[in-house]
Formats: C-alpha cells, sequence, structure tokens
C-alpha cells in the first residue's frame, strides 16, 4: 500500500467533500477506538469507498484501508484504489494485508458486511438479517468477524508466547514478516459498528450524468443509476449522519481452548489457521456479525421521510384524509422524540428534534410538501380533494436491485427503518389507531405535556414550589358543547392565562371549546421572561392550534395585545383558521407609551447592553397592568423580543384572508389607537370590522364593561 500516495489522494477527496454540497454531521467520535479497528458499516453508495476512509482519518491520524468489489477494478481505477487503499475481494493477500495491518497497527479498515451496495434498503426478511442482491437473498457476510477474531487471537498469542515461550517468538515473527514484538499494538483489536443516512434520497438528472451519457455510449443501467443517485445527493445537497458505535471487544468471542489447545498444537504458520480451528470459529464468527448488524441499524438516523413513508405502507385503509396522515405523524415525533430523551435505542435527525407543528400549520420546511409531490410522482399515492388514495402494488412491488433508487424511493425509505423496534412499536400503534382516538389521545398528550412544561418552569424557579391552578399561569382547557368550533386564546406580553379566563367561560357557555395557553416565560419571574426568543411563543401558538384542532373541526385565534399579534401570525400562515380576533393590537414598538418602554435616548441605550450580551439585568416598571396576573417588571430583552416580532408581522398582515375583528380602546394608556388601527388597515381580510371603544384601560376583557367586550367577541365567534 502506498502511504505517501494514499495522503496525496486524501487531499483531493478533502477537496470533492468541500465542493459537494452534502452536510456531514458525525456524532459519537468518542467511540472511536485508541486501537486497532474494523469499521463495519451498511453500504449504499460508491462515495462510503471513498469519503468515510477520509472521515475516520481526520479524527484517528491512522490510515483507513477498505474492500470493494473485485468488479471495479478494472482499466485505470485498479491504480486509482491502490492509492486510496482500496483492496479488491479477489486479492489473494487479502486476508493477510488485513490482519497484519491490525496487529502492527499500520491502518484501520472499513468492511461492509452486506457484501455490495444495497440499493434498495431491503435488509430484513422473516425477522432476520438478509441482504436482497440480484442473485437473491444471502446473510451478511462474517468475513470482518472472521478476520478481527483471527487477528485478536494472533495478538493474544504472540504475547502469550513472549511470556511464556519466549525461545519460540523469534521464530513466530518471522512466520508472519515482523521485526519485532514491539512492533505489536498492545490494544485489542476491535469492530466498531458505523451507520451512514442519507436524508432526503433523490435521484434526478444531473452534470455528472449529463457529462457521462455523452462521453460513453450505451452507458449501463446500473452506472445511469448511481450517477443519477449519488450525483444529485452530493452535488444538489444531502444530509449525511455517520454514527459510530460503541467498539466491540471482539476477546468475548473467543474461547480459551483457541490458545491453550489449538494454537499450541498448531503454532503459526503464516497467517493462516488449521481448518478444525477455522470451523470451531465459524459459529462466534456468526454471532459476532449479527450483534454488529444489529448495532449498524439500531443507529438509523430517522428522518420526516422514514415517517411518512412507513405511514403509508402501514396504513390499513387505501384513503387517507391528509390532516389524518399528517397529525399521525406528528404524534409520531412527540412520541419518538420522548423516547430517545428517555435513552430508547433510537436516533432522530436534527430537523426531527424541532417543534414539528409546522406539519399541521404552514407546513413551512416543505417536509409534507414535498414528500407528497415525489409521491405522486412516482405513483404511490394520488389526490382526491382532501384525500391521499394509496396505490397497494407500488408500495409492496419488489424493487428492482439497480432501479430501486430512481423508480420508488419511498419503498427505500421505509425499507431502511424496518429493523428498528421502538420506531416501528409506535408506528404500528399509530398507524392502527381509530381516528377518534387518535384525535382524543393527541389532544390529552399535548395538554399535558403543556401543563408538564409550566411544572418544570415553576420548579426551576423555586424547588420548593409546585404550581397551583389559582396562581393563573397554567394552561387550561374548557370543554365545550359540541365539537364544531374551538377557541384558542392567546394572554398578553408580562400576563398569564387567568387574564382571558372570564372570556374564555364566556364562550364556553356559548358552547364552544376554549383553550387557554401559557406563552414561554409567563406565569414563572421576569427574570424568566429576558431568555425567551420570540420564536418560542409563535410555536407555543402553533402546537395550540394543534391541540385544538385534535378536538374540534374548526378552530379560531384570539388574544390580548401582543397575544393578539401571535393569533393574527398564524392566520397569516395558516389557511385553515376560521376567524381571528386581537384586541389592541400593537403595529409596532412605536405604538407603545412611555409605560410600556423609555424614551428613545434611554431605550437605545438599554439596547446596547442587550446586544453586548447583558440581557438578564435591565428592567422597566411596568404598573399599570393588573398586579395578581401581571409582571411588575418589564425585560428589556423582552420588549427586543416583542419589537422584533412586531418588525417581523408587518409583511404578514396583508396575507390574512380570514374573518377579521379588531378592538381598541379610544384611551388605551398603552397602546396607541392609532398603532392597532393601522393593523387593521393591512388587513388582507374582505371581512373585517374595526371597533373602537371608549374606554380608558389597556385590557378590555377584564374589570367594568367587559361583558360588552364579551359580547362583540361573542357575536363574531357565532357568526362563524
Amino acid at each position: 500500500m502506498n502511504r505517501s500516495a494514499y495522503l496525496t489522494t486524501g487531499l483531493a477527496i478533502k477537496l470533492l467533500s468541500r465542493l459537494s454540497k452534502a452536510d456531514v454531521v458525525v456524532h459519537n467520535k468518542e467511540n472511536l477506538p485508541r486501537g486497532p479497528a474494523i469499521f463495519v458499516m451498511n453500504h449504499f453508495t460508491r462515495v462510503e469507498t471513498l469519503l468515510l476512509p477520509y472521515y475516520i482519518y481526520t479524527f484517528t491520524e491512522k490510515p483507513v484501508w477498505s474492500l470493494a468489489a473485485a468488479s471495479l477494478f478494472k482499466g485505470g481505477m485498479e491504480k486509482f484504489f491502490g492509492s486510496v487503499g482500496v483492496v479488491s475481494t479477489n486479492d489473494p493477500k487479502r486476508d493477510e494485508l488485513i490482519v497484519k495491518s491490525l496487529l502492527t497497527g499500520e491502518a484501520n479498515w472499513i468492511i461492509f458486511p452486506e457484501g455490495s451496495m444495497v440499493k434498495n434498503k431491503k435488509i430484513v426478511d422473516g425477522g432476520k438479517y438478509m441482504i436482497a442482491h440480484p442473485t437473491g437473498m444471502h446473510e451478511p457476510r462474517t468475513g470482518a468477524a472472521a478476520l478481527t477474531l483471527k487477528a485478536e487471537l494472533f495478538r493474544r498469542y504472540i504475547f502469550q508466547s513472549m511470556r511464556n515461550r519466549p525461545d519460540r517468538l523469534p521464530e513466530i515473527l518471522d512466520s508472519l514478516g515482523l521485526e519485532s514484538i514491539e512492533k505489536i499494538q498492545p490494544e485489542p483489536i476491535t469492530i466498531v459498528p458505523v451507520n451512514l443516512t442519507y436524508y432526503p434520497i433523490r435521484a434526478l438528472e444531473n452534470i455528472a450524468s449529463t457529462i457521462a451519457s455523452k462521453l460513453v455510449k450505451d452507458i449501463p443501467e446500473r452506472m445511469i443509476e448511481e450517477i443519477m443517485t449519488e450525483g444529485t445527493m452530493l452535488f444538489s445537497g444531502v444530509d449525511l449522519d455517520i454514527r459510530f458505535g460503541k467498539p466491540i471487544q471482539v476477546a468475548e468471542y473467543h474461547q480459551e481452548s483457541w490458545l491453550q489447545q489449538d494454537m499450541t498444537r498448531d503454532s503459526i504458520n503464516s497467517y493462516f489457521v488449521s481448518a478444525e480451528l477455522k470451523s470451531k470459529m465459524r459459529v462466534p464468527a456468526h454471532d459476532l456479525m449479527q450483534r454488529y448488524m444489529g448495532d449498524i441499524y439500531a443507529m438509523t438516523t430517522v428522518n420526516h421521510e422514514h415517517l411518512f413513508a412507513s405511514f403509508l405502507r402501514e396504513y390499513p385503509f387505501k384513503r387517507i384524509e391528509e390532516n389524518d396522515f399528517k397529525r399521525r405523524v406528528f404524534y409520531a415525533t412527540v412520541l419518538l422524540a420522548s423516547r430517545e430523551r428517555a435513552g430508547k435505542t433510537l436516533f432522530l435527525h436534527k430537523s426531527l428534534k424541532e417543534n414539528q407543528a409546522h406539519l399541521l400549520t404552514d407546513d413551512r420546511y416543505k417536509k409534507y410538501a414535498n414528500f407528497i409531490a415525489l409521491a405522486v410522482a412516482k405513483g404511490v399515492v394520488r389526490k382526491n380533494g382532501n384525500y391521499l388514495v394509496r396505490n397497494r402494488s407500488t408500495l409492496s412491488v419488489p424493487l428492482s436491485f439497480h432501479k430501486g433508487r430512481i423508480e420508488n424511493p419511498i419503498e427505500v425509505a421505509a425499507n431502511e427503518v424496518e429493523p428498528l423496534k421502538n420506531f416501528q412499536f409506535v408506528l404500528k400503534l399509530l398507524a392502527w389507531q381509530p381516528v377518534m382516538l387518535l384525535r382524543f389521545s393527541l389532544a390529552r398528550y399535548l395538554l399535558s405535556r403543556d401543563k408538564a412544561i409550566y411544572a418544570t418552569a415553576c420548579t426551576r424557579l423555586d424547588p420548593t414550589s409546585r404550581p397551583k391552578k389559582q396562581c393563573g399561569g397554567q394552561p387550561l382547557l374548557l370543554p365545550g358543547i359540541r365539537r364544531k368550533l374551538g377557541v384558542i386564546l392567546v394572554h398578553s406580553y408580562l400576563a398569564v392565562p387567568e387574564e382571558v379566563r372570564a372570556l374564555a367561560a364566556y364562550l364556553r357557555r356559548k358552547g364552544v371549546w376554549v383553550y387557554l395557553p401559557r406563552l414561554p416565560g409567563h406565569g414563572t419571574s421576569a427574570r424568566e421572561l429576558s431568555k425567551i426568543k420570540y420564536r418560542e411563543w409563535i410555536n407555543t401558538v402553533e402546537n395550540s392550534y394543534v391541540l385544538m384542532g385534535a378536538i374540534c373541526d374548526q378552530v379560531a385565534l384570539g388574544g390580548v395585545a401582543v397575544g393578539g399579534t401571535l393569533a393574527l401570525d398564524l392566520a397569516a400562515r395558516v389557511a385553515g383558521v376560521k376567524g381571528v380576533f386581537a384586541v389592541c393590537p400593537p403595529f409596532s414598538l412605536g405604538s407603545y407609551s412611555t409605560r410600556f418602554m423609555p424614551g428613545q435616548d434611554i431605550w437605545n441605550r438599554l439596547l446596547h447592553k442587550v446586544k453586548m450580551g447583558d440581557r438578564d439585568h435591565d428592567f422597566l416598571d411596568f404598573s399599570h397592568g393588573n398586579p395578581h396576573v401581571n409582571y411588575l417588571q418589564n425585560p428589556v430583552a423582552g420588549v427586543k423580543e416583542v419589537g422584533e416580532f412586531l418588525e417581523l408581522m408587518e409583511k404578514r398582515y396583508s396575507t390574512i384572508s380570514q374573518p377579521a375583528l379588531i378592538l381598541q380602546a379610544d384611551n388605551n394608556p398603552v397602546v396607541d389607537p392609532k398603532g392597532s388601527k393601522k393593523v387593521y388597515d393591512n388587513l388582507g381580510s374582505v371581512e373585517k370590522e374595526y371597533c373602537l371603544l371608549s374606554y380608558d384601560r389597556h385590557v378590555l376583557v377584564n374589570g367594568e364593561r367587559a361583558e360588552k367586550v364579551f359580547r362583540k367577541i361573542g357575536d363574531f365567534i357565532g357568526d362563524l
């Protein structure tokens, strides 16, 4: 193996990795062993043969060589592969090279136990690891296990001979072509399972496939597929998660008799073992293979396409309503996330670690839209109104080995997560759950989660505290008579859900369901509020919409001040919102009086301190609220978040199309009526109303003549 050529070519591979748009994330680098190792990993693309050795080399500073199919060593490729440490599976000195380099620590190795690329990701059959191949199903190869067992056996025998028979040591070393005992690695030889998960998997025409088709006549189908799939993944952008499992100590699979009996009898004759000893090692090698195969696939990084594809496969009926489909996927994400946090063997893609309410609101990351577009294009589903109609034959037909990634990437994604027991348990549970039971379970889960989040926040504030309903900070769900319409009421900035409870009780008497969420940072302390970003408030309102949407057929939104603006924000992004109202919503920070924020000079000075990272030490007095529901201090950092949110909203009002109601006090001491009128003027709604009331306070839903405001809002909700 040419070490200098290996390192030089590594620079070219490094350049390739930089040109690629692939986002590579490496997990659990702490599992990389100090001693020699064989890395066993799943094999899906040709890229792995080149890029993975380089990545491992950068972490271990030790060359990493790999095995590749003999069919690839044609023409100039043989010389190239030799320079990057790739050895043909047909090389007669293959085993000798692997064992010797492990003994000396000259190089680590990558071996793909599937034996070839598994393009359709079908690796489980009848509960066993079985590899799909053009020639038929077969078990994974035990070569990596057998070679590691042999190398560790030789290593232990050499050190045993040094202790017990030092006179024989020169003969043994000479037989192995080793100069001295110092060349042997003192650390045990291990097997390190590695998983690679690509997301998304797409096969499209790209620059590489275009060039190849012009340069090569009658290009083979196999090569076209590989260039289209892997070229798209590299140059159009793909997430690649690389996970290193815990090293497996192969010494656990050794039997003492191998050293004391077989090796003493046979000694060492180059890098071979006797037929008898080879036979004895066969069962442990098979057990070891089953173990690392389980470890490899248990580390699959679950992503959105795994969820969508698996639900399409497992759902028992031919058609499914789109919101029901998205709701099941959403519920699966929260259950899987809780299992991951609980330490279950489960790993989620980074995009699944964020709030997933977007699946049922605006789909702003296009996770659902992109998947459905692909599924429709591949004939897996067709749209019929608000329903998806599945093509069962497309979801179950055996995939062409060389064209599966092009013809049906949906099935490939579903195949990939078949071995994940925790994933499959949650998936099957939700896929078969009746619609109403699922909606009830989801709503109960989300309500319990919101209450638990508040309880945790209270505990952080005071470890001895226990949240009580009378403190007004706990989120509250008021059941109605009918499930046709639900209303979400969002309290104002610096307040708690108790602020809108009287209005909620009034609407409940009208027969509708009402939910009062708690915005993060509220109901605890002003200091905690100073650490909150406005995106967290948006997420809370989105989660409330998912909760209420699981209970009621239609959902309306409303709120007070910034709470009303948060309601308007969701209405701007979600066409399914039935209607929206806001009480005294500000248009910008300029809409506020000095009761809420200071003059410009003082504000700029305070804002500078916040930008310098001093978020926790500046607060403004706020004495014009209701002391039983409002903070008396207003964090400067919180005002900054309000300002940024209001600035974001200025461009969104025009996209609101639902019926809308804006209520404002003509003598509001906190929010100038001109600000709420500007909100109204910018609304894109055809049905909208601006109601200016003769009041001299900011919060109109409490205090004297609040019933008049209730009736106005009640009439608006009744019309919906």
